[in-house]
């Protein structure tokens, strides 16, 4: 038996819930699939539960360091039964929310089960065969897990296995240095593990900026954190109960002795391989992302690819500005589009890193003439009174135009207070409109005026 819907969202990941709301408040009738846990990536294994986790292992750093503040607690325990569970309540029922949410559209149907394509109009789901004009894919990704000498002989973990144990490891290996790779990395610091992150590259988190690489390299160093870099042939291999994990590395030893315990932190892949894409002629690149335009449709008319499976993102608010994105075009006659974005994210160490726009490398490239702003934590009084100094902030304009066009803010509140420059950098108005902007003392967001009016050419 076949069944009609005006629209089919296959995924219940960020951009898939709002789009239904949009679709079905419009009085389209929508099919909705999800074969394994509401919410996607964010909501189970990502933003959520790991914010969740960041949010005890901080607890814990600064219990650590109450003498600091004049303050004794005595000996700081790690209870790790009891982090998980509060982080596992926090995801439940965000879940359950989120699914509750849904099930309360009007005109919106759920089925539970693995959505395969049939034809370019046609997904079927547990036997059921459902039919639409307008199909919507918003399937995510998965942790990607590259071939390694000798990884089937040893226990490793990925960001959502790792998710799961509720004990300490000794000594856990982590092979990536990203922003998944050094969140889990500090988080498992601060609840006592011994940490060593091998990274490939020369440095750290290499799309970033140098200076931002190095800032960030040195925080997670005094806490403790052993890191190696240029890491060549990594492999492993198990000598009585532990692990050894081999590193050609240019510097230090070639072996990483005394593991316990492996989390690779080396990339995503789309969630693609299995959804009978070729049945509807849908175009992947060769990494098996969906090829779509400006507007997110996809090389098949009436079939859409939202969230990180398109490959245009690959955050939260990139996946739900994807749902808004179409929402847009297709309900409002509001011509949205993905390069109308600008870059923005943020990395969850302690301090936090937030960052909006070009690098300084990238701008330098442009060959345009470029006026620069630094100011270390040390002098932005809000910082030193929290007794969490570290890291920077710096900001780049145009000289001409006077727009800004890049920033980042590595320092306590970083990632909040980097909208107060997004925002102006979406008005597209010149830097003076918060550089003569009163804001409220003591704050960080007070030093960026500041900062803006002691602007100097960018060196390279």
């Amino acid at each position: 038996m076949t069944k009609k819907f005006d629209a089919i969202i296959i995924g219940a990941g960020q951009a898939g819930p709002f789009l239904a709301d949009r679709l079905t408040t419009s009085g389209l009738s929508v099919a909705f699939i999800e074969r394994k846990l509401f919410g996607g990536t964010c909501v189970n294994t990502g933003c959520t539960p790991t914010k969740a986790m960041v949010a005890s292992a901080y607890a814990a750093h600064l219990a650590k360091r109450a003498e600091d503040y004049g303050v004794s607690v005595g000996e700081v325990k790690i209870d790790m039964k009891r982090v998980k569970a509060r982080k596992d309540k926090i995801v439940a029922d965000s879940r359950e929310g989120l699914k509750k949410w849904i099930k309360g559209m009007k005109n919106c149907t759920i089925f539970e089960g693995h959505a395969r394509f049939e034809s370019p109009n046609e997904i079927s789901v547990d036997g059921k065969t459902l039919t639409a004009d307008k199909i919507f894919i918003n399937v995510g990704t998965r942790a990607f897990v590259p071939p390694m000498p000798g990884l089937d002989e040893i226990e490793y973990f990925t960001n959502s296995t790792l998710l799961d144990i509720d004990f300490v490891p000794k000594h856990l290996i982590i092979v990536g240095g990203s922003y998944i790779g050094l969140e889990f990395g500090q988080m498992f610091r601060r609840f006592g593990s011994e940490i060593t992150i091998i990274e490939m590259g020369e440095r750290l988190i290499s799309r970033e900026d140098e200076d931002v690489s190095l800032a960030i390299r040195e925080i997670l160093e005094n806490e403790g954190i052993k890191i190696r870099l240029n890491a060549k042939c990594i492999g492993f291999s198990k000598r009585g109960d532990e692990i050894v994990a081999n590193v050609d590395c240019e510097k230090d030893s070639p072996k990483v002795s005394g593991g316990t315990h492996v989390l690779l932190a080396v990339g995503r892949a789309p969630n693609t391989q299995d959804l009978g894409l070729e049945k509807a002629g849908v175009e992947t690149d060769k990494r098996g992302y969906i090829t779509v335009n400006d507007k997110l449709e996809t090389n098949v008319p009436g079939i859409w690819a939202l969230g990180d499976c398109n490959g245009k993102g690959a955050f939260t608010h990139t996946s739900y500005n994807d749902g808004e994105i179409v929402a847009a075009n297709l309900l409002d006659n509001d011509p949205r589009k993905v390069s109308d974005r600008i870059q923005t994210y943020a990395l969850y160490t302690d301090p936090p890193l937030g960052r909006c726009g070009l690098t300084d490398s990238e701008i330098l490239k442009s060959k345009r003439k470029v006026l620069a702003g630094k100011r270390p934590m040390t002098r932005v009084s809000r910082a030193v009174e929290k007794g969490e100094s570290q890291g920077f902030m710096k900001i780049t304009v145009d000289a001409e135009t006077k727009e800004i066009l890049g920033a980042a803010v590595l320092g306590v509140g970083g990632d909040e207070v980097i909208h107060s420059i997004l925002d102006v950098m979406y008005a597209k108005a010149p830097y003076t409109v918060i550089q003569r902007a009163m804001h409220i003392h003591p704050t960080v967001s007070e030093l960026i005026p500041t900062m803006l009016g002691e602007l100097k050419p960018l060196e390279s």
